[in-house]
């Protein structure tokens, strides 16, 4: 990979402009890892070549900045994976980085513009800069390319001084040439721009800026969904409009989704992503995360095959998901069993959208229980800032056309989030369509939607469960008990979900309208209480708990332990009112 870049700035110092067919041809199929578990990352370089993966990127707990290489550490463990990988056929290892960083890393000599910002026009500052870097690369000599957030990063560029560079775009891009300049022209290695924004208008401002920048072989890699991996997310409509190589970057591991602990497997969802990724010219391949920190990797578990189902189309255009599925299961728990395992991990993705999401908007935080006090899940992680109209179909028993801001999210979102600055500044436009009115809005009929798409949940994971139990004669006994356990957390959180919706959604009705204190909303609410408390123990005594990482499953119990609280004592931010119990 480096001796092709290096061939590739050769060629521009010639005035050469034409793509190398090597450079063209081959495919990028990579993975990423998140988790700093040296076990863990060696397992994932151990199953990659089967994969055929060619491309490695080491991020989060590994290297979120590159300065974290000047810890021995992290440099020994960065060195390392790297060797790791190359022996393992991985031709390209990425480290990521992000810049600027906070600014106690830069010398206060540098920081003269005004509010002791840093001054942009000296070019002092920038001749340390890329030293800096010199440094730093000197340090993990063997990586070959660096994966680079020059966005949403510690001091932010666009906010430093400059008479010179006017617009945040030219800022961002004159900050990537520099780096360019170090990364890709002195040491010949790839240079990958991520792209992110939490509102259009934010994506906007990135595309422009790497339109401005010059250096013409640094590439983009972006995410299959604009902003985060929520499943109700249309395809990123911005990588159409980039005029460089782009790497799409799929979240195989479900951030928002399960983070591979329950039924997490949805080979329907990467491969018709990837099936409209790959009809552009500008999509040089796929990069797909591998876990979410700690002990999460889907390696070797059943939310593998959404690794096997980016790999297997990527390398053929016609196979089908049914294959895959089908080829996936056989494979692993051999092809007696295929067939249930199949069906069972195949409910995953709609067990999900109606456990963790509500309506069509993502209601977990992260994966994690929590309705409230989390905002995001009615401002920020809306789909409905990405679709035009921002309309949603939602099945799942419920089966209606709902407006993703004047049906959800206006009677889902608390009244706090509402008046959240985040809504206002990432969204102004609804709040002046009058799409979203301040104040609680959650009605009984909203709360029967809620509850109606909860049910189908829980009754779909029971089902999926059920499947794997027949299954048992035909399956292993170590592959019976991590399939049992997988779909067992499935169940005990669908019904977790269900019953603190119910409590929850309920209590903020009971709230609002002394009208609905009837006895039967006050046993609506204790029922959801009562599952609740009970499922939670169920969670904290389970004796499969699930891996280590971001979300920490046996947590939940504990969250739902605080609605309980909220619930029947008083919650203060809803003037204390209590629901008694009936």
């Amino acid at each position: 990979m480096r001796r092709l870049v290096t061939a590739l700035i050769l060629l521009v110092a010639a005035g050469v402009t034409a793509v190398p067919a090597e450079a063209r041809a081959e495919a990028v199929r990579g993975w990423t890892i998140l988790s700093g578990s040296d076990a863990g990352a060696d397992a994932v370089i151990a199953a990659a070549r089967p994969y055929r993966i060619n491309h490695l990127q080491l991020s989060h707990q590994i290297v979120h900045d590159l300065r974290e290489v000047r810890e021995p550490a992290k440099q020994a463990q960065v060195n390392r994976l790297t060797e790791a990988a190359h022996d393992a056929g991985i031709a390209e290892v990425a480290v990521w980085d992000h810049s600027l960083y906070d600014l106690s890393h830069y010398p206060e000599e540098f920081r003269t513009g005004p509010g002791g910002t840093i001054d942009l026009d000296d070019p002092a500052f920038w001749e340390w800069f890329k030293q800096d870097y010199r440094e730093m690369l000197d340090l993990v000599p063997d990586i070959d390319s660096v994966v680079l957030t020059f966005i949403e990063t510690g001091a932010r560029v666009e906010r430093q001084h400059s008479a010179r560079l006017a617009t945040a775009e030219q800022k961002l891009a004159y900050l990537v040439d520099q780096v360019a300049e170090v990364i890709v022209g002195e040491r010949g290695l790839g240079l990958y721009l991520r792209t992110f924004g939490y509102f259009p208008e934010e994506m906007e401002r990135t595309i422009g800026a790497i339109t401005l920048v010059r250096n013409p072989y640094v590439k983009v890699m972006a995410k299959a969904t604009p902003h985060d991996f929520f499943l109700t997310h249309p395809n990123d409509a911005t990588i159409t409009r980039i005029g460089r190589p782009v790497l799409v970057e799929y979240d195989a591991a479900g951030e928002y989704n399960g983070q591979g602990k329950i039924a997490n497997a949805w080979p329907e969802e990467h491969v018709k992503r990837l099936r409209h990724y790959q009809t552009l010219p500008n999509v040089i391949g796929y990069v797909a995360r591998t876990d979410r920190y700690d002990d999460s990797r889907i390696i070797g578990t059943p939310t593998e095959i959404n690794l096997y189902a980016l790999a297997r189309a990527a390398e053929d255009p016609r196979v089908s998901v049914e294959t895959i599925y089908r080829e996936f299961t056989a494979r692993t728990y051999g092809p007696r069993a295929a067939h249930a395992v199949a069906s069972a991990l195949s409910k995953s993705y709609e067990i999900v959208t109606s456990v963790l999401y509500s309506l069509g908007t993502n209601t977990a935080n992260h994966s994690r229980l929590d309705y409230e006090p989390y905002c995001s899940s009615y401002h920020r992680s809306v789909s409905g800032k990405w679709i035009d109209p921002p309309v949603t179909y939602v099945r799942h028993g419920v089966n209606r056309r709902l407006h993703f801001w004047i049906d959800v999210v206006n009677h889902l979102s608390p009244a706090a989030c509402k008046a959240d600055p985040t809504l206002a500044r990432e969204a102004q436009y609804v709040l002046d369509r009058g799409w979203v009115t301040p104040g609680d809005q959650m009605t009984p009929a909203y709360l029967r939607y809620v509850l109606t798409e909860k049910d189908h949940g829980v009754r779909l994971a029971d089902s999926a469960l059920r499947e794997v139990v027949r299954a048992r004669k035909d399956l292993s006994p170590e592959h019976f008990q991590q399939l049992k356990a997988y779909f067992e957390r499935t169940v005990l959180t669908a019904r977790l979900q269900r019953a603190v919706a119910a409590a929850y959604f309920g209590y903020r009705i009971y709230v609002r309208d002394e009208e609905q204190r009837s006895p039967r909303m006050r046993r609506l609410i204790w029922d959801g209480l009562d599952d609740a408390q009970r499922i939670a123990e169920q969670i904290r005594t389970y004796p499969v708990p699930a891996a280590s990482g971001e979300w920490d499953w046996v947590r939940d119990a504990a969250e739902a332990a605080k609605y309980h609280e909220r619930i029947s004592q008083g919650w203060d931010r809803y003037g204390g009112v209590a629901v008694p119990r009936p």
